[in-house]
């Protein structure tokens, strides 16, 4: 007959065994290290970034670089005889001039265009939208030709201009209406956006509060759509900078009046001046890259101003626990 076996002969179960580093009383366990490698959802980041570094460098940095080559082989007197003959001085002044024109007019005009595509429902609406894309469209040549007809001294407009002493076509002012048309764009669609965004309860908020409308404007609306303006009024100066095909058939092209630097680097490469051809557009590269990067500078400084006054308007949060 086998021996009964009573409870108080079994041996108490073992209590689990607990780490050295939580053994100790109030200590914390120690802190899991991050893997090497984080999961995405979307793979293949290396080959991503591999292949955008690629397409840079091919598209971007190689022949920005043979265009710095190319003008390392002058010397610096030939560099910078060629970069200073006065034909080359006034394409460069036309140019940037212009540019700049342009961009101010359409930074104006084209936010009262987003304004009234935002804020206002009229018959033909969508037609008005839709052409405000045409000069993205339209190939450059053709829009040339176009705005030649126009203002020119036979043209629909033009015939009712000349007898006003203003002259359009085969002048300065030419050059000005071409990189107008051809930057709109631009700023319509950078500012359109955000237009859309801003809450129309804060412009009544103001109004509520004794503000008219330019005071709205100016405190309420100004400070939400400036760094998009700022945008749209850079993307329209790089895109009349470097303008060819519109700008070629209304301007004339006459040496010292209306002539552009584009041209001009295109007919020194028709005379095989091709280093004095790479000055003259290392001279636009260096000019536009330092005008666009001031503006850059400017954007970044008015959203630090204005998150800086967000938070100095913001009231401070209330106490959620007593404190003992």
């Amino acid at each position: 007959m086998p021996p009964s076996i009573s409870l108080a002969d079994t041996p108490p179960p073992a209590a689990p065994r607990v780490p050295e580093s939580a053994s100790g009383s109030g200590s914390a366990p120690a802190p899991r290290q991050p893997s090497a490698q984080r999961f995405t959802v979307l793979p293949g980041f290396g080959l991503s970034l591999g292949f955008t570094l690629f397409y840079l460098t091919l598209i971007v940095l190689v022949p920005l670089s043979a265009t710095f080559l190319k003008t390392f082989t002058m010397t610096w007197d030939a560099f910078w005889t060629a970069i200073t003959a006065p034909r080359v001085v006034a394409s460069l002044q036309l140019s940037f001039g212009a540019s700049l024109i342009a961009a101010i007019v359409n930074t104006v005009f084209g936010l009262i265009v987003a304004w009234v595509l935002v804020r206002y429902r009229f018959a033909g609406k969508r037609l008005i939208d839709a052409l405000v894309d045409l000069p993205f469209a339209l190939p450059t040549a053709v829009a040339g030709i176009a705005l030649t007809a126009l203002f020119a001294g036979n043209g629909w407009i033009g015939r009712y201009l000349e007898p006003l002493g203003i002259k359009v076509a085969f002048t300065p002012l030419g050059v000005v209406v071409a990189l107008t048309f051809i930057g709109l764009p631009f700023v319509v669609r950078t500012v359109q956006p955000v237009l859309e965004d801003v809450e129309q309860e804060l412009e009544e908020a103001a109004a509520s509060l004794g503000a008219n409308r330019l005071q709205t404007f100016r405190r309420v609306i100004l400070p939400a759509i400036l760094p998009a303006l700022l945008t749209g009024f850079a993307l329209s100066f790089a895109r009349a900078t470097g303008e060819y095909g519109s700008v070629v058939f209304i301007s004339g092209n006459m040496p010292m009046v209306s002539e552009i630097a584009p041209l001009m680097i295109y007919s020194k490469l028709e005379q095989y001046d091709y280093a004095g051809a790479t000055a003259v557009a290392v001279v636009m590269l260096v000019i536009s890259f330092a005008l666009l990067l001031l503006i850059n500078l400017l954007q970044a400084w008015t959203r630090r101003h204005q998150s800086g006054a967000r938070a100095a308007l913001a009231p401070e949060a209330p106490a959620t626990a007593k404190e003992f």
